[in-house]
């Protein structure tokens, strides 16, 4: 087969196009695996770029000045929750983490060891919120909702479930950011920290 065949020089050309492109990307993107030093230095729980877990970096601040509202109309107005600890968790309908852990929460809300408010970051309707709990006959927490999702930007968070637990006198004491089993025997300690 001559050279000039088309065929063969397309192909030809490709392969060499991939194996430089391959080539580039190992000399860009390859590690040294000699070096003793970490390629990037580990989050810091005290920087405040806590992933996943919990997030201590904001101890102290203040429940949030927002009023919620449920299907009914209702409001609740979260500075009027101190007292008693409370426990704030955003979660969506379309999160599957967050309804993974609603019936832990449900269980926590049961045990009266913290009150918990459960507040939707969904933009469906509002009767459809009330209707999913109680499909999964979660009777314990009420459907609030942040349809413009106020609280995930006040928290400053991407990620849901985010859950946040605040003292009796309305000061935070730390966030969990993630999927967490709320009826865990590390949950009595985390929610110990509120007393």
């Amino acid at each position: 087969m001559p050279l000039s065949d088309p065929l063969l020089s397309s192909r030809s050309l490709k392969l060499a196009v991939l194996g430089c492109s391959l080539i580039v990307a190992a000399a860009l993107g390859g590690c040294d695996r000699q070096s003793d030093k970490a390629a990037q230095p580990a989050p810091s729980a005290s920087a405040g770029s806590v992933t996943s877990g919990i997030d201590r970096s904001k101890q102290g601040s203040a429940l949030p000045d927002f009023t919620l509202a449920d299907p009914a109309g209702a409001k609740l107005a979260l500075a009027s929750l101190k007292g008693k600890p409370v426990l704030i968790n955003l979660w969506a309908t379309w999160c599957a983490p967050c309804v993974a852990e609603l019936p832990t929460l449900d269980k926590l809300a049961a045990s009266g060891a913290v009150r918990v408010v459960t507040v939707s970051q969904d933009a469906a309707p509002p009767q459809k919120i009330a209707a999913f709990l109680t499909d999964m006959g979660l009777t314990r927490l009420p459907a609030w909702l942040d349809p413009d999702n106020d609280l995930s930007g006040h928290y400053n968070t991407a990620t849901l479930p985010t859950t946040v637990l605040y003292d009796s006198t309305g000061r935070e004491v730390w966030r969990f950011v993630g999927e967490h089993d709320w009826g865990s025997p590390q949950t009595a300690a985390l929610i110990a920290e509120a007393r």
